[in-house]
C-alpha cells in the first residue's frame, strides 16, 4: 500500500510540472503574438479602406461611358379610329385584339345615303354638261341670226337714207318717210337685242366660245360636288392606316348611330415601335443624337435589344404640364426635371412582342471618358 502511494505521487508531481512548464511556455507565446496582432490590425483597416476607395475610384473612371435610365417605357404609334360623316354602324368587321393589316376593312357605315347622294353628284354633273353644250349651240345660232339682222339693218339704212333725201322734195310722202325710219330704228334694236343675247350666251361659256366642257366654272363646281359625295362613300368604310392590333371594339356595334369625329375603337401599331425614356436632366450631360443604347424589357429577362438615341426633348416633362412649377413663388424647392428622350429599336429578338406600355430599362452608351482631373 505505501509502495503503491509513493508512486502515485510521483506521478502526481511529475503532471503538475508539466502543467506549470505549459502555462510558463504559453504565457510567453502570447507575450509575443500580442504586440503582433496590435500591429497588424490597424495595416488591415488601413489597407481595406485604401482597397475599397482605389476599387471606387477604378468604378468611377471606367464607368462613365454609360447612362442607365430606369424611367422608361416601351411606346406605340396608337390612334382612335373616327370617321368624319355620321350615320347607322353597317358592319365591324374586327374583333378585339385582332392584328389588322394596313388598307384592311375595320367597320363600315350603312352605305345607302352616301350611294345615293353619289347618283345625284352624278346627275347634277351630267346636266350642267348638257348646260353648256346648250348655251355654246345657242351661242352659235345667235351669231347666224346677228348676221341675218345686220344684213336686214343695212337694207333698212338705205332706205330710210334713200328717203331722207327725197322727203323735202316731195319725191316720197311723210308717211313713206316715217314708215322707212321706224322700221330701221326697229331693226338696229333687234340687232342690239341680238348681241346682248349673244353676249349672254358667251358668258355662259366664260367669254370663250371654243372652252372645254371641263374647264367651265359650272362644270368644276359639279364635278367637285361629286367628288365630295364619293369622298363621304370612301369614309363610309373605315380602313385600318397601319398595321397593328385593334382594341375596344366592343365599344362600337351594328345599328349604333355614329357621329362624325366620335372615336370608334383604338389601333395600336405593330411596327412603328420605339423606346420612350425620362432620364433625369443631370444624367443627359454627355448624351446626344446617335448614342449607341442597350434596351432591357422587364418582361423579358435577359433579353437584349439594341437602339440609338434619336432625339432629346427640348423641354422637360413637367414644363407641358397645366400647372407648371412657379420658379418665382417664394415657397419654390428646386427638383431635378425629367428631359424625355426618344430611342428607336434597331434590332431584337424577332419572336417576342413589345407592347405599348411595357416597363424597361436603357443604357446609353456615351462613350464618355472620366479622367481624375474632373474630381478637382
Amino acid at each position: 500500500m505505501s509502495q503503491t502511494g509513493s508512486t502515485a505521487g510521483v506521478v502526481a508531481r511529475d503532471a503538475d510540472d508539466r502543467d506549470a512548464k505549459s502555462r510558463d511556455h504559453s504565457s510567453r507565446a502570447d507575450g509575443q503574438t500580442r504586440p503582433r496582432s496590435k500591429l497588424l490590425r490597424p495595416i488591415l483597416m488601413i489597407g481595406g479602406v485604401a482597397l475599397i476607395l482605389i476599387a471606387v475610384l477604378l468604378y468611377w473612371l471606367f464607368t462613365g461611358g454609360s447612362v442607365s435610365i430606369t424611367d422608361t417605357y416601351v411606346k406605340a404609334a396608337r390612334v382612335n379610329l373616327s370617321t368624319d360623316v355620321s350615320g347607322l354602324v353597317d358592319q365591324v368587321a374586327v374583333h378585339d385584339h385582332q392584328a389588322v393589316t394596313k388598307g384592311q376593312v375595320l367597320f363600315r357605315l350603312d352605305p345607302t345615303r352616301f350611294v345615293v347622294a353619289v347618283d345625284q353628284a352624278k346627275a347634277k354633273l351630267a346636266e350642267v354638261g348638257q348646260q353648256v353644250e346648250a348655251a355654246r349651240h345657242g351661242y352659235e345660232a345667235q351669231l347666224a341670226k346677228i348676221k341675218v339682222q345686220q344684213t336686214v339693218v343695212a337694207n333698212d339704212r338705205l332706205n330710210y337714207q334713200r328717203y331722207a333725201s327725197l322727203v323735202h322734195g316731195g319725191g316720197v310722202t311723210q308717211s313713206d318717210y316715217d314708215n322707212a325710219k321706224y322700221k330701221y330704228e326697229g331693226a338696229q334694236a333687234n340687232l342690239d337685242a341680238m348681241e346682248a343675247q349673244a353676249g349672254v350666251d358667251l358668258a355662259k361659256l366664260s367669254g370663250k366660245a371654243d372652252i372645254k366642257l371641263a374647264d367651265t366654272p359650272q362644270y368644276k363646281a359639279a364635278a367637285a360636288g361629286l367628288a365630295a359625295a364619293e369622298l363621304n362613300y370612301r369614309h363610309s368604310i373605315v380602313r385600318a392606316p397601319f398595321a397593328g392590333v385593334v382594341t375596344e371594339t366592343e365599344k362600337l356595334q351594328p345599328g349604333m348611330y355614329l357621329q362624325a369625329g366620335t372615336a370608334a375603337f383604338g389601333l395600336v401599331s405593330t411596327t412603328d415601335v420605339w423606346i420612350r425614356s425620362q432620364p433625369k436632366e443631370t444624367s443627359l450631360t454627355w448624351v446626344k443624337p446617335g448614342d449607341k443604347v442597350k434596351i432591357h424589357v422587364d418582361t423579358y429577362p435577359g433579353k437584349l435589344w439594341h437602339g440609338v438615341v434619336a432625339s432629346i426633348s427640348p423641354a422637360s416633362g413637367s414644363s407641358f404640364s397645366i400647372l407648371p412649377a412657379q420658379n418665382s413663388s417664394g415657397n419654390w424647392v428646386k427638383v431635378v426635371q425629367r428631359i424625355p428622350l426618344r430611342v428607336n429599336i434597331t434590332s431584337g429578338p424577332k419572336h417576342l412582342v413589345l407592347r405599348n406600355g411595357m416597363t424597361a430599362e436603357v443604357d446609353i452608351i456615351t462613350g464618355h471618358k472620366r479622367k481624375l482631373s474632373d474630381l478637382f
